[in-house]
């Protein structure tokens, strides 16, 4: 029954979102481009959470676009209300396939939120040309529709994520052979019956919706896409390191130095050491939790290697990934069933007191 109104929940308030975008004009509907600037003095592999900002562009767009933006954002949300998901608070690692989520930008976390609280919505600079708004440092990131409330004088805005080879550009230069320097774009032509060059600028706009945004929450359909456009991917990776300089520091884990190259470019592992930081716990972490640890682990079919000191010993990604799972309570028993189950998502329930 509980399920059954977290799913009334996240269809009542897609609904209601929907509904809104239905009321909306064509003719106000508004594509916007989002660039990624690295700033300057800052590299790419620096690590730190401050080193991009984000620039939005308006673009104008005939009727026939401004329609198939319009149609295709109410079919999407539509497509998605019938799935009947219920609607839960984000988390890092969670089980995903029957949720929507729901969340709240950190502006003090996150340069995004720029994007949302201070350019969207205001006047805007336009785009001239794709190639004029890409470079080394600038990169096409997302594309945005807008939605005018006319009623309550604001916007809902839904994101994708632009993939970088969903974009052509054609220089002024030489441009025959940039064209195949990028990529062959064709286009069948209907009167000739020949498949042929398609030359100068584009950018391909998917039938999808990654999030959208309204009345300052984002609500996410698709987490992945989500978590690039928003920057939580680069803000996972920095949080992964602290956690890992944390286990260093309790002087009970050894060979951490094995799992650097992991932790540069592992995302799952990242969202991993995230929910062990919000588990709790390695302020804690002495030979009698250790040796509960390598127990429970190896009840079911993990190890965990342990030296004559009773201090923990990485040496590589498997032993690491054991290691997280007991820490972070992976392991799980149903209060009823009394079965086993193995999962790193979940929220800790209270116990109500008679």
């Amino acid at each position: 029954m509980a399920k059954k109104k977290n799913e009334e929940k996240v269809s009542s308030k897609l609904d209601e979102i929907l509904n809104v975008i239905k009321t909306t004009k064509e003719e106000n509907v508004k594509l916007h481009f989002i660039t990624r600037i690295l700033k300057e003095g800052v590299k790419k592999r620096d690590k730190t959470l401050d080193k991009y900002i984000f620039k939005v562009y308006q673009i104008d767009i005939d009727d026939e676009i401004r329609k198939y933006l319009y149609d295709l954002s109410i079919n999407e949300l539509e497509r998605t209300i019938t799935k009947n998901y219920s609607l839960i608070d984000y988390d890092p690692i969670s089980d995903d396939t029957e949720h929507l989520f729901s969340y709240k930008l950190k502006a003090e976390t996150s340069s995004f939120s720029d994007v949302v609280i201070n350019q969207l919505g205001k006047e805007l600079p336009k785009v001239e040309s794709i190639e004029g708004i890409v470079s080394e440092n600038e990169e096409l990131w997302a594309y945005c529709i807008g939605f005018l409330d006319v009623d309550n004088a604001s916007w809902i805005y839904t994101f994708r994520k632009i993939m970088v080879s969903k974009i052509a550009i054609d220089e002024t230069k030489d441009s025959e052979k940039s064209i195949f320097l990028r990529q062959i774009r064709t286009v069948f032509n209907s009167t000739s019956k020949k498949l042929t060059l398609m030359k100068g600028e584009a950018v391909t706009l998917d039938k999808q919706i990654d999030c959208l945004y309204c009345d300052e929450v984002f609500y996410i359909l698709k987490k992945i896409p989500f978590e690039q456009i928003v920057g939580l991917q680069e803000e996972y990776h920095i949080k992964a390191v602290e956690v890992v300089e944390c286990m260093k520091e309790t002087g009970m884990i050894d060979g951490l130095e094995n799992m650097e190259e992991e932790l540069k470019s592992n995302t799952s592992l990242h969202k991993k050491l995230v929910k062990l930081q919000q588990v709790g716990g390695l302020e804690k972490l002495d030979t009698t939790r250790i040796k509960k640890m390598e127990n429970v682990s190896k009840r079911y079919g993990d190890k965990i290697n342990v030296d004559a000191n009773g201090h923990i010993k990485i040496t590589d990604r498997k032993d690491f990934e054991a290691v997280i799972k007991a820490m972070c309570d992976y392991y799980k028993k149903g209060e009823i069933s009394g079965k086993s189950y193995g999962t790193y998502s979940g929220r800790e329930l209270k116990q109500k007191q008679d």
